[in-house]
């Protein structure tokens, strides 16, 4: 069940979960004061994310998702759902969407566009629920679909006494040039409120407007000694105060993310802190709830944070979820024991039964999680996960240590939800040596048996040179034992897989877009 209408959020809430799920049962109506999402495009891009270069040949072994959609179950349910003329009559949908998804479905067929196009319906729809009458709600996209988005925004907002604010253009100039079409530099922002009455805190983006604009005008001198400039326009005359600010046009020419900038995290669809900070500061106050059902590395996160708003964030993925825990802890080192216990973390295991449920998860865009998620954990985010086909396809993950000042040593790890036996083990063994890997961890569901156990002793032990420290070559983690909080100790462990968020100064957190 869904929060009371209304019920704002008293603390940050952090959800790992499928975003519809979370909208529709765990996030209350009219409780969010400004939305901004930034979800996948229908790229069809594989992408590789967060992971300094450690091991060299596996720079690139660790895939963050793949955005790409087809005609599936999801989709089916979707468009039976929003057909369903109960929706319409409970007042869920609008006449007008229902008969543009009825219209799209003819033109476009079932298929992967339309697909994309239903899963972002459904949470259109939801998201408008959740925002305050006088709400505001960012998208993010790309042209790659941004006119059918629109047709989709104007359908749930504008069909229920919300407006279409802007159509932002976020320009740069970055990437590979075009030689056949003209190059594609800029990406979509639609602006839309829930109502007539919405916050927009002109002052708080607004830059100063300077001697040099509008020159061209003859200065002046009002009678409280303040210059201005004037035109007259139509019969009107329009004066404009040197000391007054400027609103940001609708043009935003913001450079991405560099390979060397302090900010760049390595996400694949990361974007720069000014853009949310723009926002954020526009179209929300101090004490506001942001909401980012898409919140992937948590850019929208950490800006939040910064500005002193309270925010909810949403992700599928459990790389998501450590990764913006992490990027918080790296930005905010002193205050970050008391910013952790201000998180509501929801959907993350906490006992054998829920971690069970994870583990039977069984659609394509979760099935990996339960290995993420206890991988991650065990490791501390130190671990890379493994999503690579193939020959090691039974690796699901690999951390590093150091032998010496300039030699690393190699862990690899191995998740079973259920079922593991010697066998297991010796395959894992075999992994182990082909990988020239120091240790192999499997963490299990069950406790080792003990011809488990006889294997592990076969294996032998790794001594560190340095350290004059052994310790099993073999070992078996159970799930009971990461809920606990037993974590992985390696000898003169490698903590520097995930790159880190610059940490946070007097000088950062004061207003730096004006």
């Amino acid at each position: 069940m869904a929060k009371a209408t209304g019920a704002s959020p008293k603390q940050n809430e952090l959800y790992y979960g499928d975003n519809l799920d979370v909208l529709r049962r765990k996030i209350a109506s009219e409780s969010v004061d400004l939305c901004y999402i930034d979800p996948p495009f229908n790229s069809k891009r594989n992408y590789f994310q967060i992971y300094n270069n450690q091991g060299g040949e596996d720079r690139a072994q660790a895939q963050a998702f793949v955005d790409t959609w087809e005609w599936g179950d999801e989709a089916n349910d979707g468009i039976a759902w929003i057909t369903d003329i109960a929706q319409l009559q409970s007042g869920r949908l609008t006449e007008q969407t229902v008969e543009l998804l009825r219209g799209l479905e003819k033109v476009l067929k079932r298929g992967s566009l339309l697909a994309y196009l239903i899963h972002m319906t459904l949470r259109i729809v939801e998201i408008r629920r959740v925002l305050k009458p006088t709400g505001t709600f960012y998208l993010h996209c790309d042209p790659t679909a941004s006119h059918y988005l629109k047709l989709i925004l104007d359908a749930v907002f504008c069909g229920q006494g919300g407006d279409f604010r802007n159509e932002i253009i976020w320009s740069y100039e970055s990437g590979g040039r075009a030689k056949s079409d003209f190059a594609r530099k800029h990406d979509v922002i639609f602006r839309y409120s829930k109502s007539k009455d919405f916050v927009f805190n002109a002052a708080a983006v607004s830059s100063p407007r300077g001697e040099t604009r509008h020159n061209h005008m003859k200065k002046h001198i009002d009678e409280d000694g303040r210059a201005f400039r004037s035109i007259k326009s139509n019969g009107k005359i329009y004066k404009y105060y040197d000391d007054e600010g400027v609103i940001p046009a609708d043009v935003w020419p913001i450079s991405h993310l560099q390979q060397k900038d302090p900010e760049r995290l390595g996400y694949p669809t990361q974007k720069p802190e000014i853009i949310l900070e723009r926002i954020i500061k526009a179209s929300s106050n101090e004490g506001d709830v942001v909401l980012d059902a898409y919140c992937g590395c948590g850019t929208t996160v950490a800006v939040a944070q910064r500005l002193g708003r309270r925010w909810i964030g949403i992700d599928i993925t459990y790389q998501s979820i450590s990764l913006i825990l992490k990027r918080l802890q790296d930005k905010y080192p002193a205050e970050w024991p008391a910013i952790e216990a201000g998180i509501l973390l929801d959907g993350v295991p906490r006992d054998i039964a829920s971690a069970v449920a994870l583990a039977n998860r069984k659609d394509d865009k979760t099935r990996k999680e339960f290995e993420k998620w206890s991988v991650l954990t065990y490791s501390n985010n130190q671990a890379r996960i493994n999503e690579k086909k193939g020959a090691d396809a039974g690796i699901d993950g690999t951390a590093f240590f150091l032998i010496d000042a300039s030699t690393n040593g190699k862990a690899i790890f191995q998740v079973k939800s259920g079922g593991a036996t010697r066998n297991t083990l010796a395959t894992l063994n075999s992994d182990r040596q082909r990988e020239k890997a120091e240790f192999g961890f499997l963490i299990s569901m069950d406790a080792p048996t003990k011809a488990m156990r006889d294997e592990i002793v076969a294996a032998g032990k790794y001594k560190h040179p340095l350290l004059h420290r052994e310790d099993d070559r073999l070992q078996v983690i159970t799930v009971a034992e990461i809920l606990r909080g037993d974590r992985l100790n390696l000898p003169m462990a490698r903590l520097d897989a995930v790159r880190s968020a610059k940490a946070e100064t007097g000088s950062d957190r004061q207003d730096s877009l004006l």
